[in-house]
């Protein structure tokens, strides 16, 4: 009858399933729901319960796996729960498809041929993993043309993380990107995770680069050569996969050779 129910038209959320079924397996007949219906959340039931059938099913994708017999009170509170994962899943697939459709191309304004440029410059380089700055004065549309580097990219689907190097104070910004560790310094109060690592997986946008400090200068260019850091207060190194963006309106060639901003490798002692 269920195999009947999911061949019509109709849309599930939530199945309940025995493992053991007169006519099959349950874990199999979840696989072929969660086929169908991605987000549909499974609960499984036995009254034959190991730690190798719980893992099994947690493993194909069961929600949660429960041995009878049960109570009706505990049934309802994981309904609740499941109900409650499937919703937040189906939001943010559609945000991520919402923000997907915001930033493809021809949501971009604009018919000069500058700007046909950039967006054929853009579409070159976002399935590309290269690090990317743009340049432009304030309000000219840098950060969208960076989401739409990031949303146009294989990783859409992963964190897109921005923070405004200029709009934050300097001791402040290190820990800000890298993190730290409880008592680094006063006021760390536990461990912090950095905006790199929230970016793990995906792309960090550091808006006016420019403003950014020597000091963290030599920090970034490590990041981007050896793709790992130390939060402020560890010695441990953390490796992270990460597409960096970065915009400035300032010029970064006058600032090498005003000295206000670095070029090259950071010397072997730092």
């Amino acid at each position: 009858e269920a195999r009947q129910l999911i061949q019509g038209s109709q849309s599930f959320d939530l199945a309940f399933i025995d493992l053991f079924l007169p006519d099959g397996d349950g874990v199999e007949f979840m696989t072929l729901l969660k086929k169908q219906f991605p987000t549909m959340e499974i609960i499984i039931f036995t009254g034959q319960a190991s730690i190798e059938s719980a893992v099994r099913a947690t493993q194909k994708g069961a929600f949660h796996f429960m041995t009878k017999p049960f109570a009706m009170d505990e049934v309802l509170s994981i309904t609740e729960r499941a109900l409650s994962h499937h919703q937040l899943e189906t939001e943010n697939k559609l945000l991520k498809s919402e923000l997907q459709k915001k930033y493809k191309f021809d949501q971009i304004v604009g018919q000069s041929d500058a700007i046909k440029s950039v967006l054929s410059l853009v579409e070159r380089v976002a399935d590309s993993d290269s690090t990317v700055m743009i340049t432009g004065e304030s309000g000219t549309g840098k950060e969208l043309i960076a989401r739409a580097l990031h949303y146009n990219s294989p990783q859409r689907d992963q964190p897109f993380v921005a923070i405004n190097c200029g709009a934050i104070p300097s001791e402040l910004l290190e820990s800000e990107l890298f993190g730290h560790v409880k008592g680094a310094f006063t006021g760390a109060i536990s461990n912090r995770i950095g905006r790199f690592e929230l970016a793990d997986g995906g792309t960090i946008f550091l808006d006016e680069i420019g403003d950014l400090q020597p000091a963290l200068q030599v920090k970034l260019l490590r990041v981007l050569q050896e793709r790992s850091f130390e939060p402020v207060g560890s010695t441990k190194s953390v490796q992270v996969n990460v597409r960096v963006i970065a915009a400035t309106n300032k010029n970064l060639e006058e600032g090498v050779i005003d000295g206000r901003f670095r070029e090259g490798r950071p010397p072997d002692t730092e």
